[in-house]
């Protein structure tokens, strides 16, 4: 008989990495013609190691358009290629091994098609350069079953590198970087409305005098 009891007080996380890359059909057969773009949806350990000892299947629901839109894959890689025209949201469902004992998971992802941006060097993204849309997240378990636990322990996951690199999107130092821009952007916004907050007293005396 499995044993249901759970570790008070513990927690384990273990980190996933979700989205899509899209690549150009360039008047290549993809099923429908006038279909842009072939694209993968994915969810996968940060190196692409395998995650299926703590996730058991994934559902993702595509636009109602495609033929069968519930798309459920049972093992690695989790992932569905398709081609379209167009973007829209997708909504994956993470199903955990029974043993468990945890509800799915459900996450949202805006399928991206186009780049909107240029190559960072100031360039035109490059017509066959693959455009990606990928999230960094981690799955918190909370006082997991005892025998899940061990197979948690049992199973390490990648985690995201201290430093960026040309292969990791995501790091450590990213993620650093990018609280400081967002402190930056904090600390403007304040000084702005301090500005815009005494610019506006200036009127109203201006007008009360008068």
């Amino acid at each position: 008989m499995t044993s249901i009891k759970r570790m008070k007080g513990l927690s384990l996380a273990r980190p996933i990495i979700y989205g899509n890359s899209a690549t150009p059909l360039n008047g290549k057969k993809g099923g429908d013609a006038d279909h842009t773009h072939r694209w993968t949806i994915s969810v996968r350990g940060v190196n692409n190691e395998d995650i299926s000892y703590f996730i058991r299947k994934v559902a993702f629901k595509l636009h109602d358009t495609y033929d069968n839109p519930n798309r459920v894959i049972e093992k690695p890689p989790f992932e569905v290629t398709e081609t379209g025209w167009g973007e829209f949201d997708i909504i994956i469902k993470i199903h955990f091994n029974p043993i468990s004992g945890e509800k799915p998971l459900t996450l949202y992802h805006h399928l991206k098609l186009h780049p909107y941006e240029d190559d960072g060097l100031g360039n035109p993204w490059p017509k066959q350069k693959p455009v990606t849309s990928y999230s960094y997240d981690e799955i918190v378990f909370n006082e997991p079953i005892d025998s899940f636990y061990t197979i948690l322990q049992e199973n390490t996951t990648s985690n995201v590198p201290l430093k960026k690199t040309p292969h990791h999107q995501f790091s450590l130092q990213a993620e650093q970087e990018e609280v400081e821009r967002l402190d930056k952007a904090l600390k403007t916004t304040a000084q702005e409305i301090v500005r815009y907050r005494e610019k506006c007293k200036k009127l109203e005396a201006e007008l009360a005098s008068k």
